[in-house]
C-alpha cells in the first residue's frame, strides 16, 4: 500500500483540489484531523514574512497519517526576474543534508559494517592519536591592539586526547573536530577543503587537525568536517562512492528524482536565487564556495532537492523506516535515531536550546514546555542555513516541511506554531 501518492498523481490532485485539501484523491484535510480553515494560517504567515521583505518565497508542506494535508507554494523564487514560486522548485538543503547521512551510517550499522562506538581510526588510519588543542596563557599584561588593528590570537599548544574520536561523536557533535575553537585554527593549515578534490583525498587529512576539546565533553557544531568524515566512512564500508551510495540506496527507493549533490544542468531553471537579508532588503547571492562543488560530496551540507523529494525522506522517518513496501531502518533504529545522546550538552548551549537534546544528527524535542516548541515531545528533525527546515512527529504521524533560501530562525518557529494549531483530533 502506498503511503505517499506517486509524482503525478500528487499534481493531479493538488491541481484539481484546493492546494489546502490534497489529501489524496477526493480527500481533505478533515479526513486526517486537520482543519482547512486553519492550515490556512501557514499561508498568511508565509505572506506576512513575503511581505516584510525577509523571504522572497517559499513552499510549504505539511503530512499526517500518510497523506499531504499542505502544500503550497508562495511568492517568488527569483525577485529580479519576478519568477513565481515553483512546488517543484530545488533548494540548497545545507545542514538538512546531515539527517541524511545519518540515515546511511544507520543503514550500514543495521547490516553489522559499523558500530556506533567504533573509533574512527578503524576506518580512517590517519585519525589515530589525536590530539586536543589548549590556549596557551599570557606570559604576562597584554597591550592593547593599536587602532585598527586586530589583538593576536593567543598560541595554542596541543595535549593527547583522552580517548578517539567514535562515529557517535561525530554523528553527535561531539567532536570537536573544526568547530571553531583553537584547533580549527589549524585546519585551513593542516586540511584545506578543496571543492576540486574528493573524500578519499580530503577527509584522511583531517585526522592531523588538533581537535577543540576533549571527544564527548562538549557540544559544538561541525558545520562539515565531523559529518564530511562519516560520508569517507560510508564510502570505505560500502564500497561505493558516497553519492552513490545515497542514490541507490536512499534516494532510487525513496523515489527522489531531483536529489543530488549538485543539479543537473536541465534542472538549473527550477534552482531558486540565494537571497541575504541586509538593512536595504534581500540582496541576491551567489552560492557560496564551498557548496559550488561536484567532487566532493559534502553530507555535511551538500545536498539539494525538492520539498517533494524530502517529504518523502521524512515520511520514510515518520513510518518509523519504510515508505512505499521498502524498509530502509527498523524501528528500533528510528528510536535511536531520534533519542538524546549527549545528556544535558546540548541543553546547556544556549537559551534557545532549553529543553533540547541531540541525537543522531538531528535535534530532538525533550521537553517542549520548556523548550517553548510546539511539537510533541519526541519529535525530531533539522534545519538549513539558507532557511530550509523539517521536523518529524510519530505520536502525531506528522511531517512539517518548510523550504525558503533566506536563513530566517523565527519563521520556523512561527510555522511550527501554525502546523500544530491546525491539527483538531
Amino acid at each position: 500500500m502506498k503511503i505517499l501518492p506517486p509524482r503525478r498523481a500528487v499534481a493531479v490532485v493538488l491541481l484539481a483540489l484546493s492546494l489546502t485539501a490534497a489529501t489524496g484523491p477526493g480527500g481533505r484535510p478533515e479526513d486526517v484531523g486537520m482543519s482547512s480553515e486553519r492550515l490556512q494560517r501557514i499561508n498568511e504567515v508565509v505572506k506576512t514574512y513575503i511581505d516584510s521583505g525577509q523571504i522572497s518565497g517559499a513552499v510549504t508542506m505539511v503530512s499526517r497519517k500518510g497523506r499531504i494535508a499542505h502544500f503550497e507554494a508562495q511568492g517568488l523564487m527569483d525577485i529580479e526576474g519576478k519568477t513565481p514560486m515553483r512546488k517543484d522548485a530545488i533548494f540548497r538543503m545545507a545542514s538538512m543534508s546531515k539527517p541524511v547521512t545519518g540515515v546511511a551510517i544507520l543503514m550500514l550499522m543495521e547490516e553489522g559494517k559499523l558500530r556506533l562506538t567504533d573509533p574512527v581510526s578503524r576506518f580512517i588510519p590517519e585519525f589515530k592519536n589525536p590530539k586536543v588543542a589548549m590556549l596557551k596563557p599570557p606570559s604576562g599584561p597584554t597591550p592593547p591592539p593599536a587602532p585598527g588593528q586586530r589583538a593576536p590570537e593567543p598560541e595554542i599548544y596541543t595535549v593527547p586526547a583522552e580517548r578517539e574520536l567514535t562515529i557517535r561523536d561525530l554523528m553527535t557533535h561531539t567532536n570537536g573536530l573544526e568547530t571553531g575553537g583553537p584547533g580549527s585554527r589549524e585546519g585551513s593549515r593542516l586540511s584545506p577543503r578543496s571543492t576540486s578534490s574528493n573524500l578519499a583525498a580530503y577527509v584522511p587529512t583531517l585526522g592531523a587537525v588538533p581537535l577543540d576539546f576533549q571527544p564527548g565533553s562538549k557540544w559544538q557544531y561541525s558545520a562539515l568536517a565531523g559529518i564530511e568524515t562519516l560520508g569517507r566512512i560510508v564510502e570505505i564500508t560500502s564500497g561505493m562512492t558516497f553519492d552513490q551510495f545515497l542514490q541507490k540506496r536512499i534516494f532510487e527507493p525513496l523515489g527522489m528524482k531531483d536529489t543530488a549533490f549538485y543539479p543537473a544542468e536541465d534542472r538549473m531553471p527550477r534552482v531558486v536565487t540565494l537571497y541575504e537579508r541586509k538593512p536595504s532588503g534581500l540582496s541576491r547571492t551567489e552560492t557560496p564556495a564551498w557548496l559550488a562543488t561536484k567532487t566532493l560530496f559534502s553530507g555535511g551540507g551538500g545536498l539539494w532537492s525538492t520539498p517533494e523529494d524530502y517529504m518523502q525522506f521524512a515520511q520514510m522517518l515518520v513510518n518509523s523506516g519504510q515508505l512505499n513496501g521498502r524498509r530502509l531502518l527498523s524501528p528500533r533504529t528510528v528510536d535511536l535515531m531520534s533519542s538524546n545522546h549527549v545528556g544535558d550538552l546540548y541543553s546547556g548551549v544556549g537559551q534557545r536550546q532549553k529543553g533540547m537534546g541531540f541525537g543522531l544528527t538531528v535535534e530532538v524535542v525533550m521537553d517542549s514546555v520548556t523548550a517553548n516548541r510546539r511539537e510533541s515531545n519526541g519529535s525530531f528533525g533539522w534545519d538549513g542555513a539558507f532557511g530550509t527546515h523539517f521536523w518529524v512527529d510519530r505520536k502525531e504521524q506528522l511531517v512539517g516541511l518548510l523550504m525558503v533560501q533566506e536563513s530566517n530562525g523565527q519563521l520556523m518557529r512561527d510555522f511550527e506554531n501554525a502546523v500544530m494549531q491546525a491539527i483538531v483530533e
